[in-house]
Formats: C-alpha cells, sequence, structure tokens
C-alpha cells in the first residue's frame, strides 16, 4: 500500500489551514486546537517545515507561524519532501539504491511510477485545497491530473507528437 506519512498528512493539514489565514501569525497551540491534532506534533511538524522553508516562524507575544510563500507557489510535494525527503517509492528510486539495481529489470518502471507519483502531488497546490469543493468530496476531475502526467509518462523528443 502507498501512503503518506502521518507527519505528511497533518503538514497538509497545517498548511492549509495557514493558507485560510495568510496575513496571521498562528501559535502552535491554535493550529493544534483548530485542527484537533495533537500539539507536541503539530509543533514537530511546523519545526520542519520551517526548517526546509515552506513556513515562516516569528517568535515573541506575536509571533506564531505563517506560510513562507504564497499558497500558490506550495505544493503537497513541498510538503512531503519538507516532512518525510525525497520522494522515493522504492529503494531503486532514492539516493541510495538497492543493491541490485544494475541487475533489476524494473528499475526504469518504477522510476516512471516515481515520477509520476510525484508530478500528482506538485500539480496540488495549498491553495487549491483551500478552495476546491471537488476536494471535499473527494472526486477530482480527471483533468487536473491528466495533463501533467502525460508529459512525465510519455516525455516529449523528436519522434513523438506533443499531446
Amino acid at each position: 500500500m502507498i501512503r503518506l506519512s502521518r507527519l505528511a498528512d497533518y503538514g497538509v493539514v497545517l498548511t492549509t489551514h495557514l493558507a485560510r489565514q495568510p496575513e496571521r501569525w498562528l501559535t502552535a497551540p491554535e493550529l493544534a486546537g483548530a485542527t484537533m491534532l495533537p500539539l507536541p506534533t503539530v509543533a514537530k511538524v511546523l519545526k520542519l517545515l520551517a526548517q526546509d522553508g515552506v513556513v515562516g516562524s516569528h517568535r515573541g507575544i506575536k509571533g506564531g507561524y505563517q506560510l513562507a510563500r504564497a499558497p500558490e507557489a506550495i505544493t503537497v510535494a513541498d510538503i512531503v519532501a519538507a516532512l518525510d525527503g525525497p520522494i522515493a517509492l522504492t529503494e531503486c528510486v532514492g539516493a541510495v539504491g538497492c543493491g541490485i539495481e544494475s541487475l533489476c529489470p524494473t528499475r526504469v518502471n518504477w522510476q516512471t511510477i516515481n515520477r509520476a507519483v510525484t508530478a500528482a502531488l506538485a500539480v496540488v497546490m495549498i491553495i487549491s485545497m483551500v478552495h476546491t469543493p471537488w476536494l471535499i468530496s473527494g472526486q477530482a476531475p480527471l483533468s487536473v491530473f491528466v495533463t501533467p502526467l502525460i508529459s512525465v509518462l510519455i516525455p516529449p523528443s523528436s519522434d513523438t507528437y506533443a499531446v
């Protein structure tokens, strides 16, 4: 089963909440209360997102957290990478490799699948998590993902036609 980590899931929830009030600095306890997530986990996720430049933090009486960039410029892939590291579905597409990759007949296919998953996460902007009704129903229009994925799965070359 392919599943996002709990931290990545919480990161999307928290950044989506921050995107709803982009002008405000929200504290970790405020975010924990608003999202019903445990405060220690919220603090951990915010720290990691701040280290990666997804959120900004400000100390002091009027301190807290807010998005470091416009919500239109932050993708789900950015959040997953900030919390879990580079997206890699198998060892052979990660930085380390698996030891038999030079003999593996499926390595190229796994790389294609990994690029497709990464591309799917990279086209979903945090702003769309705030304002898109189809995400509430779980019924995304196919065109949201198909067009960006075609370029990943079928890279343009001189002997192929553009889609």
